[in-house]
């Protein structure tokens, strides 16, 4: 009763009876594991359904268009506090595939991934169902002897004998890496006493380089205003002699030049800064040259390919993405060193003892994991060694290959129609042209004629979309407006894709 004291009797068996529910619950699975499978299943079939066939299917929609409130409000986005059932959650599952953009899909020109290689998509459902973590020997075993032969199969296409590596969230984390580690090995205390024991740096890319160069020079602590853009040529290439003048220059500032981010590939223009000429001025200054080639990377399995990245191998760091042309599935990042002195673990280790004890039953450098500045991170080698293991270096260089030839057929059916201009003759797989419809053809000495030609892509790209018909992306460059750039080398393309492209871009734009 009321202001009456328990028993300690009573008390527990209050308690007891209170919890017995709940205790009893504990004696059975949370989820029932024979349902749970059957919902993966049938969740399975409307993935292989939606994404791998329809979403691969030429005659098929690239994407369903739905205006943000419309789709937020078909997917029901909210979370309750109940569960729902099997069907209503197969329905969910559906609709997200289906109003999910196809990158799968022929005419997904968009971005550089797309596409799918289906030994690859087997590594990576793999690689979620064991859901480990590449840290230690002990919870990866399998994972850390791989992602070990895979970076040495990668460095020795570099030219590399021995070195080190990692896989990373990304290119624009491999590019950090590469400032970090670059900071680090020429001022070690750095890592203990921070930013202000350094003299100010500079870090030397081009106007064509990837956007991450200038945030990790945000995120590092740089600063943007140490990252000094070298001129480029016509082509995008970074040019030699201006970036010996730029680090002269810098010195008699006071600065203290320190890395030159050089591209493979750039995003826009796919160019391909001149790497031996770069390494003489980076040899020259004692500065750590980095290649950014998470996009021109997997040029290096091209026998015939293989010139546009002559001089890699005198770089001290390389950023390749596999995810990219090779077709190993988001995301696949490997960053290369040529060092092999440890310094990605001297640079990057916390030594926590919790995880990396040094008195293990195995050797206690198979614990990799203080590598990265990442405590959990995901297995992304297991799809591109899959990958590798089925169609051979010899496959990859084909898909390479046939990529350029794509270009090649695209370049000459663009030839034989009016209204396509190329902004520059590709070196790559990137092909950047303006459309000019006929209402514009002819005009080009008018004063609006640049701010008229400007507006043509976003149209067509807004009209593609709503359709579903296809897509591609298009941007301004410096001075230059907007135009198109396609990037061809799927190997589930054929020429009859390439033609789809150019016939829909005209029939989009032809009345503008």
């Amino acid at each position: 009763g009321a202001g009456q004291r328990l028993s300690p009797a009573y008390s527990s068996l209050f308690f007891y009876r209170t919890l017995e529910p709940a205790l009893r619950d504990l004696t059975q699975p949370l989820i029932d594991h024979a349902e749970g499978q059957l919902f993966l299943n049938e969740a399975f079939k409307i993935i292989v359904e939606e994404v791998l066939h329809k979403g691969t299917d030429a005659e098929e929609k690239v994407c369903e268009w739905r205006e943000p409130e419309s789709l937020a409000l078909l997917l029901d986005l909210q979370l309750r506090d109940t569960g729902e059932s099997q069907g209503r959650l197969l329905q969910r599952v559906r609709n997200v595939a289906k109003y999910s953009i196809k990158t799968s899909h022929p005419h997904f020109f968009n971005q550089q991934f797309g596409g799918v290689d289906y030994h690859s998509l087997a590594g990576r459902f793999l690689t979620e169902a064991l859901n480990t973590n590449l840290f230690t020997y002990e919870v990866a075993p399998v994972f850390v002897l791989m992602e070990t032969e895979v970076l040495k199969a990668l460095r020795q296409l570099v030219g590399w004998t021995d070195g080190d590596g990692i896989f990373c969230p990304g290119g624009s984390t491999s590019n950090m890496y590469a400032m970090n580690l670059a900071r680090y090995k020429l001022f070690p205390e750095v890592k203990t006493k921070g930013l202000w024991a350094l003299p100010r740096l500079a870090i030397f890319s081009s106007p064509g380089s990837h956007y991450s160069v200038q945030k990790g020079a945000s995120y590092l602590g740089f600063g943007t205003d140490s990252v000094v853009l070298v001129k480029v040529d016509d082509g995008g290439r970074m040019i030699p002699e201006d970036l010996d003048a730029k680090i002269e220059l810098a010195k008699s500032q006071g600065f203290v030049p320190l890395l030159v981010s050089c591209t493979s590939g750039t995003t826009v223009l796919g160019s391909f800064d001149p790497l031996d000429c770069i390494a003489d001025v980076c040899d020259k200054h004692q500065l750590w040259m980095h290649v950014d080639a998470a996009w021109g990377g997997s040029v290096l399995f091209s026998k015939q390919h293989r010139h546009l990245m002559k001089g890699v191998e005198r770089a001290k760091s390389v950023s390749w993405n596999p995810h990219k042309m090779l077709l190993a599935g988001l995301q696949c990042s490997a960053f290369l060193l040529q060092d092999t002195t440890n310094l990605l673990k001297r640079c990057n280790c916390a030594n926590a003892s919790y995880l990396f004890q040094q008195d293990k039953f195995y050797d206690v450098n198979l614990d990799i994991g203080d590598k990265s500045v990442q405590c959990s991170r995901k297995v992304d080698c297991l799809k591109l060694w899959l990958m590798w293991k089925a169609v051979g270096s010899t496959g990859l260089e084909h898909r390479v290959d046939k990529a350029f030839l794509h270009v090649r057929y695209l370049l000459e059916q663009m030839k034989k129609r009016d209204g396509f201009q190329l902004v520059s003759t590709p070196e790559f797989v990137n092909v950047c042209f303006w459309f000019i419809p006929p209402s514009l053809r002819g005009k080009e000495g008018n004063a609006d004629y640049q701010d008229k030609l400007a507006k043509v892509a976003p149209v067509i790209k807004e009209r593609m979309m709503k359709e579903g018909t296809m897509m591609v992306g298009y941007q301004p460059l410096g001075d230059l407006g907007n135009f198109f750039r396609v990037t061809v080398f799927s190997p589930h393309i054929c020429h009859k894709d390439m033609d789809f492209f150019l016939d829909e871009i005209e029939r989009l734009g032809k009345c503008l």
